[in-house]
């Protein structure tokens, strides 16, 4: 090919950072990949039989509108439809609100480390990344948040339990902060982990939004509703977010295989959250395991436990999949865990004994 023959494309996507997922476990056995915040039990028999019986359908196009989910959700959350948006994953989502809000000379602005995506989502839009450091206790350090807001800030981030740290903002200290931004800067509370949450001084972002007209709350169902191969996520935000967003978003880009199994783990709530308990029961066990060998894992309040670790994070990375199991290194900063089933969180552990020794 000839440098005549190649196509002009926009210089700033060519220097995108890779979005980098969680590698498979070295044994290929599923149970110990904890690199990817999944879900480790299957569907239930009822969601699954949703996607079967819609399975004979993929023929047709999907409902563009979601019209079933959307009316279950707003009688979940009490919120009204129209203020709700479905995508293919809550990072979908994301990106539709970076792209209505910012663009070249915008500033999108969240704690770091965070979500890998959101440096991406920024950059793709052209915006500038505004990255506050966590604090040495890896929480969110709001008041430097709301000090790095400029007249060109346009949407800000907030992960509550942040990923990958598992850290979380508690309510008095989210409701100051809200207090001090901007009526016309958007504040995005990013709850995938939401369902994982056990500290009761954590708010519910739903709640918030009732009251701020410049928050919405992204959630999805991939964690811990367990349909992460199925990509879909909400958005809970004021109307004319919403609007917006649905002219942006893709037509038809959410199946309706995933549409009606989120209606069914919807109906198999109760089910599905004695699931996420014995989650939160292991990961409790899981921290208490890597503190008494000497880690010091924070709090977590998501499905996930991170350590810090530093420049010997490859290392640890490399002895968990020399015994088959899986984790997310961060560069030199540290390791992530995914909550898996209690064998998989007892290789972890088994791993960490060695190296610590």
């Amino acid at each position: 090919m000839s440098r005549s023959d190649t196509p002009r494309l926009v210089g700033r996507l060519a220097a995108l950072p890779d979005y980098v997922p969680g590698k498979g476990a070295s044994q290929g056995c599923e149970d110990l990949k904890l690199s990817s915040n999944e879900n480790p039990y299957p569907p239930l028999p009822s969601v699954v039989s949703a996607v079967q019986r819609q399975a004979g359908r993929v023929n047709r196009y999907p409902d563009p509108g979601c019209a079933a989910l959307v009316g279950a959700l707003a009688e979940r959350l009490d919120v009204p439809a129209e203020h709700l948006v479905v995508g293919t994953g809550s990072v979908s989502v994301a990106r539709l609100l970076v792209r209505a809000t910012a663009g070249p000379g915008d500033e999108v602005l969240y704690a770091w480390r965070s979500f890998e995506a959101y440096p991406i989502m920024a950059e793709i839009c052209g915006a500038t990344s505004v990255r506050v450091p966590l604090r040495a206790d890896d929480t969110h350090d709001l008041e430097a948040m709301a000090d790095a807001v400029t007249e060109r800030t346009r949407l800000i981030f907030v992960c509550n339990p942040n990923n990958p740290t598992g850290t979380v903002v508690r309510r008095a200290e989210l409701e100051r902060f809200l207090d001090r931004v901007p009526n016309d800067v958007l504040v995005v509370l990013d709850e995938a982990y939401i369902e994982f949450v056990r500290d009761a001084e954590v708010p519910d972002g739903v709640e918030l939004y009732r009251e701020r007209g410049n928050v919405c709350v992204l959630r999805t169902f991939s964690k811990a509703y367990g349909l992460a191969g199925l990509r879909i996520g909400y958005v809970v935000a004021h109307e004319p977010v919403a609007v917006v967003l649905r002219k942006a978003g893709l037509p038809f880009g959410v199946s309706q295989l995933a549409q009606d199994a989120a209606v069914a783990s919807l109906r198999a709530e109760d089910e599905l959250l004695e699931r996420v308990e014995l989650l939160v029961k292991e990961r409790s066990r899981l921290t208490a395991g890597l503190r008494d060998l000497g880690f010091a894992p924070p709090d977590s309040e998501a499905n996930f436990v991170w350590l810090a670790l530093g420049d010997r994070t490859a290392e640890f990375t490399g002895a968990c999949a020399a015994a088959g199991a899986a984790v997310r290194p961060y560069g030199a900063d540290g390791v992530r865990i995914t909550v898996g089933l209690p064998e998989a969180n007892d290789a972890v552990l088994r791993v960490a004994r060695g190296w610590r020794h």
